[in-house]
């Protein structure tokens, strides 16, 4: 069985003056989504977030577990009752942070839903996690912020899947 990605969006910041992209009308025309992101903040560290919701991004019901390495100590934690996935930290460095997130069963309305993450960065980290929002909504909608700005030149691309 092939599986076909096909770019539903891709968004591109100019300017670095940028604090929230946002996907919005995802159809749910494919099984699974998956966004890459690629940048960092324009402003010191910070620590980017996601959300998701069926027409608006849902401001609760967000929890995750995460593991990050650095390449000398690694370190987990679980976050609950959130109002966003914290998916990474832009170090205060011009490190480039890339980030997928897979988004399984985004249009199904029986289930919570649930996200795998990864990314990494030139200053050496890297993070996994598992995230979930406490919503059987389906997801046609997609935030992502932080407190500074995006520097210029982040992109944030989501795909569709659709299984053949």
């Amino acid at each position: 069985m092939a599986t076909t990605y096909e770019p539903i969006a891709t968004y591109t910041v100019s300017g670095g003056s940028t604090s929230t992209i946002t996907f919005s009308s995802i159809s749910g025309s494919y099984t699974d989504l998956v966004l890459v992101c690629s940048g960092n903040s324009n402003s010191g560290t910070d620590y980017p977030r996601i959300r998701v919701g069926n027409g608006s991004a849902s401001a609760t019901g967000y929890s995750n577990t995460q593991v990050y390495g650095t390449g000398t100590t690694a370190t987990s934690y679980r976050e609950t009752s959130q109002t966003g996935f914290i998916f990474a930290t832009y170090p205060a460095t011009s490190a480039r942070v890339t980030t997928i997130f897979n988004i399984m069963n985004y249009s199904n309305t029986t289930t919570y839903k649930t996200v795998l993450m990864r990314d990494n960065n030139s200053a050496g980290n890297v993070t996994a996690a598992v995230m979930l929002w406490q919503s059987t909504s389906a997801i046609n909608y997609i935030e992502l912020f932080l407190t500074n700005n995006f520097v210029a030149g982040s992109t944030f691309t989501l795909y569709g899947i659709k299984a053949a």
